[in-house]
């Protein structure tokens, strides 16, 4: 219990530290001051117009009471504040001097921080060990995409190379702490790293064949604009597929990985053939129930661009040639083909390791 409890505090500083609030942004342009600043609505002055009250929380003007009228500025969905909200308040100084407020966003810091919580409580009173285990994984496994994968793609690396030396990190590293060291887990991770060789390969290929330029969102454009075209955008999209898939690769080829050894523990009896077979037939309910989870998730995602097109004159020949459509369509098939290969790859390399062949 006492390893248990040392082991949750240090899973929980360390997404602490990766949640805590980030120290108050203030830059300074030819004299012009941009602060982010951090605040609480203490009254609501006029609901109509939303002219606020705010008290600094956080910043340099922390503890001073400030007034803004949200209401003044065009937006879609202008949110409504209430009394004991917290938000994010841009604060600048033109220059002649004068302060300027607007908010930009809630402060939303610590609902995620409950909800991490009681996802780590759920996980570690079910799961015991291995939940704990997996969450350090989980762990290392945010540790190498923000310290290596990303800083050295906005760097102007090749992508793909870097997912693929980021994925070789974080497969062994997050099987072995979840699944433990054994032939089961050395047999996931050789599947894994497979079925992730075909996946690139299929991925490079149907995005180059479909003409892909990964500027399907803005956040792209605005990443190209950003870092003056250093960043291989078409690369991004292909390291977000590999990444992607490598997520739920670890659930298929373990789960076929431990059938196999299960079986034949089960009874030593059973040879290669057989175990093959019987591992198979558990696979392919696998598979099938993957599938649709695979369309459901991807439809859950992506409800309102769905529903732009639903409610869209043009024919669904058309539709599906968009850019932003083919880069999804061709992120679900590419990655659900690698998922299902997975699964007899895996079973193969299973029962050759069990049945004593390699």
């Amino acid at each position: 219990m006492k390893k248990i409890v040392i082991s949750i505090a240090i899973i929980v500083l360390g997404f602490s530290f990766a949640l805590s609030p980030i120290k108050a942004q203030e830059t300074e342009l030819e004299g012009h001051i941009e602060e982010s600043l951090e605040a609480k609505v203490t009254q609501v002055l006029v609901e109509k117009t939303q002219k606020l009250r705010l008290l600094v929380t956080k910043g340099s003007l922390k503890d001073r009471e400030i007034e803004i009228e949200s209401g003044n500025i065009p937006s879609v969905n202008l949110p409504k504040y209430k009394i004991g909200d917290k938000v994010i308040v841009s604060y600048s100084k033109d220059f002649d001097g004068n302060d300027f407020f607007y908010i930009t966003d809630f402060v939303r810091r610590d609902s995620l921080v409950w909800l991490f919580l009681i996802f780590i409580v759920v996980t570690v009173t079910i799961a015991r060990w291995r939940g704990l285990l997996s969450l350090l994984g989980m762990g290392l496994s945010f540790l190498v995409i923000f310290l290596l994968i990303l800083p050295r793609i906005l760097a102007g690396d090749n992508p793909v190379e870097i997912a693929i030396l980021g994925s070789l990190i974080i497969i062994p590293v997050t099987f072995f702490l979840s699944h433990g060291f054994n032939k089961k887990t050395g047999v996931a991770i050789a599947g894994t790293l497979v079925a992730l060789v075909v996946t690139g390969i299929l991925s490079g290929f149907f995005v180059e064949a479909s003409k892909l330029t990964g500027f399907a969102s803005e956040e792209a454009a605005f990443l190209q604009s950003a870092k003056d075209g250093l960043v291989n955008i078409k690369g991004l999209l292909l390291a977000g597929i590999i990444i992607g898939v490598l997520g739920v690769l670890d659930d298929i080829t373990i789960s076929q990985s431990a059938i196999v050894f299960q079986l034949k523990e089960a009874n030593e009896k059973m040879k290669f053939k057989e175990l093959y077979k019987r591992a198979m037939s558990v696979g392919q309910d696998h598979i099938s129930s993957m599938v649709n989870t695979l369309i459901l998730v991807y439809t859950g995602a992506s409800l309102p661009l769905l529903l732009l097109f639903i409610n869209n004159p043009h024919p669904f020949s058309e539709v599906i040639n968009y850019e932003i459509v083919a880069d999804e369509i061709v992120r679900t098939l590419v990655g659900s083909i690698g998922l299902v290969l997975a699964v007899p790859v895996t079973t193969l390399l299973a029962a050759l390791v069990v049945d004593k062949k390699i």
